[in-house]
């Protein structure tokens, strides 16, 4: 084999490589999951009954006759009862909500980073990836110590005279933001640091030698610059955030349900795994749509993420 020959194939097996990931750890799943969701429910183990199981492929009446006969009450369900759609919902605002506070403490976060002398940068972002050294379950469980009536928070503003009762954030939206803005923080922070780090700084240069004050020239430099950054951070932040269960149930109570909490509860509680299947289906439909427009947007500046 010639070496030119030999080069194309490893070209060819490292392209095939991310394809192969691809395939096994999404499309595969994600075809058992649709499968399981025009399922029908069953109290047997595994409880539900596929409803594939002896169709052939390669007749095509046969095919036909069982696209016709699909059984779509699951995803019926989802849009007849108000708790799923309203969950959706729910789940995409405090979402949006936690990228929106997420990307105003973050990117100010990651300027300063991407701005401190080169010998402090790596310290700074190891404290920005300290947190993850420590299990998530404490982290949030720390919060609720800090949160809950006549906790840390409480106790340090009425002793600072700042409020006079406490604020019973515990069980509220307020606490459930709290928490997912502290839990996805770094996750916005580190590609908006990535992006701002390789920042031309002979632009600003340029630009200030044009006459252009500091903020005019991080609204036409650095602002434009860093958009691939945000665009990674805001996906990274809100794809996790829609289907976040553990800080909505322990920081929100009872009250707060998002769409996580109602698919855990189908799987594990219920037992309903075709409704569960649905219910996961969806919401990755809703989540494919914002990373379409994150590939949209990197093709409109020429693939420069």
């Amino acid at each position: 084999m010639s070496e030119a020959a030999s080069g194309k194939g490893i070209r060819r097996l490292v392209v095939a490589v991310p394809y192969l990931w691809l395939l096994a750890f999404f499309l595969v799943p994600f075809a058992i999951v649709l499968r399981m969701a025009f399922s029908h429910a069953d109290t047997a183990l595994p409880p539900y009954a596929p409803h594939f199981a002896g169709l052939d492929f390669a007749n095509f009446a046969a095919i036909g006759e069982f696209l016709a006969a699909l059984d779509l009450d699951n995803f019926r369900l989802l849009a007849d009862d108000a708790l799923y759609w309203q969950s959706y919902l729910y789940s995409l605002r405090i979402a949006g909500l936690t990228t929106l506070l997420a990307l105003a403490i973050g990117y100010p976060l990651a300027y300063a980073m991407a701005s401190a002398p080169k010998n402090w940068r790596g310290a700074l972002l190891v404290l920005v990836i300290l947190p993850f050294w420590t299990s998530f379950l404490i982290r949030v469980y720390a919060w609720i110590g800090i949160l809950r009536p006549d906790g840390l928070l409480d106790a340090a503003l009425i002793g600072l005279g700042l409020t006079q009762e406490p604020l019973r954030l515990m069980n509220t939206e307020a606490a459930v933001l709290i928490g997912m803005v502290y839990s996805y923080l770094p996750f916005m922070v580190l590609p908006l640091f990535a992006a701002l780090e390789k920042l031309d700084r002979s632009l600003l240069e340029a630009a200030a030698d044009l006459g252009a004050r500091p903020w005019t020239a991080f609204l036409t430099v650095t602002l434009p610059l860093s958009i691939p950054g945000v665009l990674a951070g805001c996906a990274l932040v809100f794809i996790p955030a829609v289907g976040e269960f553990v800080i909505p149930d322990l920081l929100g109570g009872p009250d707060t349900i998002m769409i996580g909490k109602a698919l855990w509860t189908e799987f594990f509680s219920n037992r309903d795994w075709p409704l569960a299947s649905a219910v996961a289906v969806v919401l990755l439909i809703l989540l494919v749509l914002p990373l379409a427009l994150l590939q949209r947007a990197r093709m409109a500046r020429g693939g420069a993420v």
